[in-house]
């Protein structure tokens, strides 16, 4: 480790603060007092929200629920599912709602670790991350859900009348959610990488052939065993990634002396 400070070795870090050297015990008091408040925040939420669970419910069930035959509807096979399932989504939509705000108390418990040039693209990344992740929530429930839920009634062999369980089918539309919403982060994950020096742009272009296979594997790991899911993740997640390795170009990553001099939190 080098004997300089941060501030010594380049003049773009800020000043070596006294909390640089804060124990453990302190930057784990301050980890749960920010877990703390995400929790707090997210039962606040969750409290407003409670009272329309049944019609967040409904919401949600709208794409499938369009699509079922005439004379057909959802059902809950299990007795406490009409009061635990709208109560498991709401639970979850608090979460998701409260994002901003758990995306900001990571961003402060990480920042004092980062560089001024590095601090410089919070806003944009933090913006940028919020985004993505409702817009793939977005893109699953305007674009896939129509798509797959269409194949699915329209396959069902004569005789057979499709009447999905609500708890199934919201196990089914949260691993969706998820799935588009974390791969939608994927030009957020690449240019951070290039940041902070593990990887650099040349790579991340001879890694594209091994990336577009590793797009349409994690499209079937995540997604249900149709072609159409898989395809409608794969595909966004490779044009993502290309869209990650365009603006990683405009990042200035940490050199071999700004990563081994790293300020601590």
């Amino acid at each position: 480790m080098s004997s300089k400070t941060p501030a010594m070795s380049n003049p773009d870090l800020p000043p070596v603060k006294s909390g640089g050297d804060m124990p453990l015990v302190a930057h784990l008091t301050e980890l749960r007092s920010r877990l703390l408040r995400i929790v707090l925040i997210w039962l606040v939420i969750f409290a407003g929200l409670f009272y329309f669970a049944n019609d967040i419910y409904a919401f949600i069930s709208e794409p499938l629920r369009a699509l079922l035959p005439e004379g057909t509807s959802m059902i809950a096979t299990d007795v406490a599912s009409p009061f635990l399932t709208p109560f498991k989504l709401t639970l979850i939509s608090a979460l998701f709602i409260a994002m901003p705000f758990v995306l900001h108390q990571v961003w402060g418990f990480i920042a004092p670790g980062l560089y001024k040039h590095e601090k410089r693209l919070a806003v944009p990344l933090l913006a940028s991350s919020i985004l993505l992740f409702y817009g793939g929530m977005a893109f699953a429930y305007f674009v896939v859900f129509p798509l797959v839920f269409g194949f699915f009634t329209s396959a069902a062999p004569d005789g057979v009348a499709v009447m999905t369980d609500i708890n199934s089918y919201l196990d089914f539309v949260l691993t969706l959610f998820m799935a588009f919403g974390l791969s939608f982060e994927i030009p957020v994950a690449t240019v951070l990488l290039v940041l902070v020096g593990i990887v650099d742009v040349q790579s991340l272009s001879k890694a594209r052939p091994y990336v577009v296979v590793g797009c349409f594997t994690v499209g079937m790991v995540l997604t249900p065993p149709d072609v159409i899911s898989q395809t409608l993740l794969a595909l966004p997640m490779w044009l993502l990634y290309e869209v990650g390795i365009l603006f990683s170009r405009l990042v200035r990553p940490r050199t071999p002396e700004e990563q081994q001099d790293s300020p601590q939190a």
